[in-house]
């Protein structure tokens, strides 16, 4: 389906670099390559797709912008579908942005954010989970995120999506076929084999349900919050964590007043550390505000770190402490950290939390592969199986399975109360649009122009 216009737009991060490149598609685009590019031998009387020409960008004097390749690709045969040429120049900001108004002046129009793809997705290039794919790969915070994006660009979890929507589409044709006995008559066997097929739909559709939270894991990471009493070796364990001095370190109590946040990968998998302000009972009002943000940090986070001092017995800020872990949701890891001086607290006094508890010292850097090793097993443990790259991680996504799941629990329980098929074949038709929205098939427009709108500029 090629549009009406032609669109061109920066398809390489601003900023300078050895290439960046102009990509043009559309209808036109070949005869814009023909206006602005001018090959070194020979013309572009005829534009052969897929070999590369160099020669240069002309403004419309003559004078020369830059020197460049020109790549051209027709349809369908593309990115988008549609006839694309892309011009590789010199990666400067000027150049480029020359270069994309020359285009502008020749015909082009500028391209919206994620133009490209949505072009890809109304051509049948991809459909909409693979599409959304693309911009998770650009996206991926870790190895694992980006392979899981290009594994749901291959069409894993389009796939299952499919693979369910023909399991349904089975179940309707067996109610169908079976459209001459009466309705509250259906053959006992038909009847069984029916039943098999929306249980073996709603097992495939929950299965997709129960990967949302590993997909969220890896495109977000894990909020870990590392907490405790003032000057017990939290920022010194963030700034270890980091390999950096990224929060100030001082034996004044109270010299963490706000959170600091930072990022690293353990196990593939990013996790948003916040360094908080130490919990007490605060002097002043900039310290009470952090203390506050710290318990409400605490209350949503995912995984806890929480830093005692190894070296010395509980006070009752140690105390409380331990008490609010009781209450949290979070899987909790339990530091005593100073491992370098002679220990004094004893492990057995978090006893019920259920946590695990290490030895470390964050100053010298010594415990913290057990403590990585610690936090791997918690990951492990709340994103699942990550192999097959099926994970949902959209909400709408997630919501359009639950919506569906709900539909195949309607249909079984019609079916069991012979209810007749009109009833099943309501709720299966359902089930059955609705996991078209995940692929883009039953999904209105304005959708897609929003999910398309988050995507960068010039993909």
């Amino acid at each position: 389906m090629m549009t009406d216009d032609t669109i061109s737009q920066i398809a390489t991060p601003h900023g300078t670099g050895g290439i960046g490149i102009i990509r043009v598609s559309g209808a036109d685009a070949f005869r814009i390559a023909r206006e602005v590019f001018r090959p070194v031998y020979g013309d572009l009387a005829e534009i052969v797709p897929y070999r590369a020409r160099y020669g240069h960008v002309h403004a419309a004097d003559g004078t020369v912008i830059d020197e460049a390749i020109l790549l051209p690709m027709r349809a369908p045969h593309s990115y988008t579908g549609e006839d694309v040429v892309e011009l590789q120049c010199h990666g400067g900001t000027v150049v480029l942005r020359e270069v994309l108004l020359r285009t502008w002046e020749v015909g082009a129009h500028p391209a919206e954010p994620g133009a490209f793809t949505k072009r890809a997705f109304l051509n049948g290039q991809l459909d909409l989970a693979r599409a959304e794919g693309v911009m998770e790969l650009i996206a991926a915070k870790s190895t694992r995120a980006a392979h899981a994006a290009r594994e749901r660009m291959a069409g894993a979890l389009s796939t299952e999506i499919a693979a369910i929507r023909m399991q349904l589409l089975g179940a309707i044709a067996r109610i169908e076929a079976g459209i001459d006995f009466p309705e509250d008559d259906l053959p006992e066997l038909q009847s069984a084999a029916l039943t098999e097929d929306i249980r073996a739909a709603a097992a495939a559709a929950q299965r997709l349900i129960a990967g949302a939270n590993a997909g969220r894991i890896l495109r977000e990471g894990i909020k870990t919050v590392i907490v405790g009493r003032p000057n017990v070796g939290k920022s010194s364990l963030l700034n270890t964590l980091l390999g950096m001095e990224r929060a100030i370190v001082t034996d004044v109590p109270g010299t963490t007043r706000d959170v600091i946040e930072e990022e690293i990968i353990v196990a593939g998998i990013p996790l948003r550390l916040l360094d908080t302000a130490g919990l007490r009972a605060a002097e002043d009002a900039v310290e009470q505000i952090g203390v506050a943000r710290t318990e409400e940090h605490l209350m949503d986070a995912e995984l806890v770190l929480a830093v005692f001092d190894g070296a010395a017995p509980l006070t009752q800020e140690d105390r409380d402490l331990i008490e609010r872990l009781r209450r949290v949701t979070a899987d909790i890891i339990i530091l005593c950290n100073k491992e370098d001086r002679t220990a004094v607290l004893d492990a057995s006094v978090f006893e019920g939390l259920n946590a695990p508890v290490l030895t470390i010292s964050a100053a010298r850097g010594t415990g913290l592969d057990a403590l990585r090793e610690t936090i791997a097993a918690c990951i492990a443990a709340m994103e699942g199986d990550l192999g097959d790259g099926a994970l949902p991680n959209k909400e709408r996504e997630t919501e359009a399975l639950r919506r569906a799941a709900d539909h195949l629990a309607e249909a079984e329980k019609a079916l069991a109360a012979d209810m007749g098929t009109d009833f099943v074949s309501i709720d299966l038709r359902a089930a059955y649009e609705i996991l078209g929205e995940i692929l883009g098939e039953t999904v209105d427009t304005d959708l897609i122009d929003r999910i398309f709108s988050e995507f960068c500029i010039g993909k």
